[in-house]
């Protein structure tokens, strides 16, 4: 594609070399620089991109683009070829020119961005389920993975959550190019903090909680509720979840635009309250409140939270324009969300559950919820994310403790550090003497098999924490992983 660098808004303060070149892609990794790329020197935690300009000339980069002028301009006598622009911001930069290379293509979406600490997943997931039930073809970007309307689609994630922006618009080219009319994506504090979202105007940004998580990166719970409050400033409408006291008030307060709120409670006023929940064998029913009206929900869903996650995914439907009557309609084919509340039936009547609650939060509420269930035990698996904040560990053990008949601490995505002193972290959350059985694994491969062996007739096993993007961060590389296929090969073997 031909690009007029001068017509696109990069925010320059210099620039040498020709002012259009044709690119052929977009890199800010130089390993994934090909001929006709623009590399976008990006400076990050642990590197910055400017190391490795060279590296990009040498395999062919047609433009240079970065916040470093002194180093960038170097360059620029050896290489009159080639375009050198320094701007203000990379990553702002990275992500105006990502959608002018992709050509606006979000322009052709509905766009839904979900943000808070916990049921991101679950509910960006039941608008992108909702969304295509209701005959509006939709995509999906998240946590386990990318999807178009018709399933998941290969695709090398560069983060665990919210791309970047590059990516996200690539992904969004790939979505209209399909026939996909709306997107659904995650949207994490860092990638708000990070402007992998920067330049999108969101059709509808959703809601869930906030409470206290990724201190190891924003230090401040007040850094990162900015970033979370960012979304709403790039946003038509939203849905605001007013039952959460961390973040609700702060976004009415700012949104100039059209909002529905939701509830579990009748009396707060809410536009969307659900009441009555009801859990049966194949799901639940809940009585949801609108516009003066009450409407009957049957879904084959499991827990009582995630009858407010659903109700957020309905509040974006009628937002984008569907009626609740057809809404209603298409809920009781809702299919489970991958790792939420996942359900799968194992022998002897035994159920296990894997819901990757990786916050004390979300771990709470998963155990109160698994517990309303019929079963002999529980056994729970509880574990530390080595690369997450460690004052966070020992808070997951409070979570867990007196909820489950045993507990099975281990480590999800250990990185660089020692498994044991991620496991021995997490114990420091239990009071003394246990109350309950506490066993230990230094992986989570021990772990799900260790929890499956302690189990018997009729009991649930309840695989928590945040393995769910196929792999596990073990010394910076990722190795493959899935709790499903560990679970089927253990019964497998027991026949």
């Amino acid at each position: 594609m031909e690009i007029q660098f001068d017509h696109v808004q990069l925010a320059e303060e210099h620039r040498l070399g020709p002012v259009s070149q044709e690119i052929s892609s977009i890199a800010y990794n130089s390993a994934e620089v090909i001929s006709g790329s623009a590399f976008f020197c990006i400076v990050g935690e642990n590197t910055d991109g400017h190391l490795y300009i060279s590296e990009a000339l040498e395999k062919g980069a047609a433009a240079i683009i970065g916040s470093d002028w002194q180093q960038i301009k170097s360059y620029a006598e050896a290489f009159p070829h080639v375009t050198f622009i320094a701007v203000k911001d990379s990553r702002s930069a990275l992500a105006a020119f990502s959608i002018h290379f992709f050509e606006r293509a979000q322009d052709q979406l509905v766009k839904v961005g979900v943000t808070g600490t916990n049921g991101k997943t679950t509910t960006a997931t039941y608008v992108y389920n909702l969304f295509n039930l209701l005959g509006m073809p939709c995509g999906f970007l998240g946590t386990t993975g990318i999807y178009n309307s018709s399933g998941k689609t290969p695709y090398k994630k560069s983060t665990p959550t919210t791309p970047i922006s590059s990516d996200i618009h690539q992904i969004f080219s790939h979505l209209a190019a399909f026939g996909d009319r709306a997107a659904a994506m995650e949207v994490s504090s860092i990638a708000l903090d990070q402007k992998r979202v920067e330049g999108i105007l969101f059709d509808v940004a959703i809601h869930t909680n906030i409470s206290e998580e990724h201190l190891e990166y924003h230090h401040t719970f007040e850094n990162y509720l900015a970033c979370k409050l960012q979304l709403f400033r790039q946003a038509k409408t939203a849905v605001v979840n007013i039952d959460d006291q961390g973040m609700a008030k702060e976004i009415l307060e700012a949104a100039d635009y059209p909002v529905l709120t939701y509830s579990q409670r009748l009396d707060s006023g809410a536009d969307l309250a659900w009441t009555n929940i009801r859990i049966e064998e194949s799901g639940m029913r809940f009585e949801l409140h609108f516009q003066q009206q009450i409407h009957e929900v049957r879904v084959p869903l499991f827990g009582e939270y995630n009858a407010g996650n659903l109700t957020a995914a309905i509040g974006a439907a009628l937002l984008s324009g569907v009626e609740m009557e057809h809404i209603l309609s298409v809920l009781p084919d809702m299919p489970q969300v991958e790792g939420r509340f996942q359900l799968i039936e194992g022998p002897e009547n035994r159920r296990i559950i894997l819901d990757y609650a990786h916050t004390p939060v979300a771990l709470d509420l998963v155990m109160r919820e698994v517990k309303k269930l019929p079963h002999n035990r529980l056994i729970a698996l509880v574990a530390g994310i080595g690369i997450r904040d460690f004052s966070k560990m020992p808070k997951m053990a409070k979570a867990a403790e007196g909820k489950a008949d045993v507990v099975v601490v281990t480590v999800d995505h250990p990185g660089f550090n020692d498994p044991n002193d991620v496991v021995n972290e997490v114990l420091k959350g239990f009071s003394l003497p246990y109350k309950q059985q506490v066993l230990t694994a230094t992986t989570r491969r021990a772990a799900v098999v260790t929890a499956l062996q302690e189990s018997g007739p009729n009991d649930i096993i309840l695989l928590s924490s945040g393995c769910i993007n196929g792999a596990q961060n073990i010394r910076g590389e990722f190795i493959p992983h899935s709790d499903e296929e560990i679970i089927a090969d253990f019964f497998l073997q027991q026949n």
